[in-house]
């Protein structure tokens, strides 16, 4: 399963969100937006404003969402 992170720098929610997913033993692609500002286009043409963005399987959400995560981690388990 690919998972993304668009992040930023200093971002308290995205260190979270990749603590959490560590935690968790998840992979996932980081895309800092202060180092790659292309993408923050296409995030904006799907409405977000705010970082991290997780992108994972078709499903997408921004902030620090630990349920998010939790559930993430049950189907990376689950192969």
């Amino acid at each position: 399963m690919r998972i993304i992170i668009y992040t930023k720098d200093n971002c308290v929610q995205c260190g979270a969100t990749k603590s959490a997913m560590d935690k968790q033993g998840i992979a996932y692609q980081l895309i800092n937006l202060d180092r790659d500002p292309t993408e923050l286009e296409t995030l904006k043409a799907l409405g977000y404003r705010q970082v991290p963005v997780v992108m994972a399987e078709g499903e997408h959400w921004s902030g620090f969402r630990p349920d998010k995560i939790a559930a993430l981690g049950r189907a990376v388990a689950q192969g």
